[in-house]
């Protein structure tokens, strides 16, 4: 195994959306042979599922007041949000390692970082669910996986001092109302920096990211572990698969499961994002989620709208409604008119 340096020209990066897309990068374009693992950090961001629905999941008035990433992988999985205090891990393989790593094998890439963490004075630890790490019984990671071709990744979090009440407040608690999607499985979770020996319970997130590492390569120093270092043409695909899916709003707000289409908008109440099908020139299924409104506001809305004919008319009609306009406002009325029927005759199918 080998470790694999994200920093760009010598810096540490803490963007989200950038570092959740290097892994499809290292899998789909570079496709180093053999056993890679990478370790950041990310700045304040909710990270969700591929097949996970994001008005689900997703407080959108707490993301936007305290500047919350929100940023979709590729993998499966449920929400989970990350902060300066929170380590991501990567394992990333691609052809035959042939160190007994497998594509759905959770426990083979968990084992380095448990085995690090006992090291590190941690006892009790364990997997339960297959694919989550605990302590004490509590959960400190959650693992998922994704392949393409001969390669995948596979990786999760370790909490060693996140910032719990933040992560409470920027997942909604899980619903009742139907929706679309995998739901995220609300469990307890817990930091392990308690749970440490002394030594490692007052370090910086970068310090612990180091001791973590040294340990699990067994090293007393980051230059002595084999390392790839992202290069300047590496940063140049990545930089151009972000600008064509991964930075994009269609990919981390409007790629929900079930839906055709996505638009944004920004209104003068707050920002509205938009899925919506057409189909036989009715609109068939329609979501509406953003800080306009509450979620169950903007739910009732979308209901309302389902069955609608895709005529500029027809769905005026409904946005006019008093209910309707006191929630959205009267200026929200004509750009959704217009998302929600322009081009209509191409989706009658």
């Amino acid at each position: 195994m080998f470790l694999i340096d994200t920093s760009r020209q010598g810096q540490v990066v803490t963007d989200a959306v950038v570092n959740q897309s290097i892994d499809n990068y290292l899998v789909n374009d570079l496709k180093l042979p053999g056993h890679g693992l990478m370790m950041y950090v990310n700045q304040p961001a909710v990270i969700v599922g591929i097949n996970q629905t994001v008005a689900a999941e997703v407080d959108f008035h707490y993301l936007a007041a305290h500047h919350v990433q929100l940023v979709r992988r590729t993998s499966g999985g449920g929400a989970v949000y990350h902060d300066e205090r929170n380590l991501i891990f990567e394992h990333i393989v691609n052809g035959d390692p042939q160190d007994g790593s497998k594509f759905g094998d959770y426990t083979v890439f968990a084992q380095p970082i448990l085995r690090a963490l006992t090291a590190m004075g941690v006892a009790d630890l364990g997997i339960s669910n297959k694919s989550a790490l605990t302590v004490d019984g509590k959960k400190f990671s959650g693992m998922t996986m994704f392949k393409s071709g001969n390669g995948y990744a596979a990786g999760g979090t370790i909490m060693y001092d996140l910032n719990v009440a933040a992560a409470q407040q920027a997942l909604i608690p899980a619903s009742d109302r139907p929706h679309r999607g995998v739901a995220s499985n609300r469990v307890p979770i817990t930091n392990l920096r308690q749970y440490l020996a002394p030594a490692y319970q007052d370090l910086d997130i970068q310090s612990f990211r180091e001791a973590l590492l040294c340990h699990i390569f067994e090293v007393e120093r980051l230059d002595q572990i084999e390392t790839y270092h992202l290069s300047t043409q590496d940063w140049a695909i990545i930089d151009q698969r972000l600008d064509e899916k991964y930075r994009t709003d269609a990919w981390n707000y409007g790629a929900n499961p079930g839906f055709r289409d996505y638009r944004a908008l920004s209104l003068p109440t707050g920002q509205l994002h938009v899925n919506f099908t057409r189909q036989a020139g009715q609109l068939k299924a329609v979501a509406l989620f953003g800080t306009v409104g509450t979620p169950t506001d903007l739910h009732e809305i979308s209901e309302q709208l389902v069955g609608t004919a895709t005529t500029a008319a027809a769905v005026r009609t409904v946005l006019m409604m008093p209910a309707i306009t006191a929630i959205l406002g009267p200026a929200a009325v004509e750009p959704l008119v217009q998302v929600l029927t322009e081009d209509a005759h191409l989706s009658t199918r």
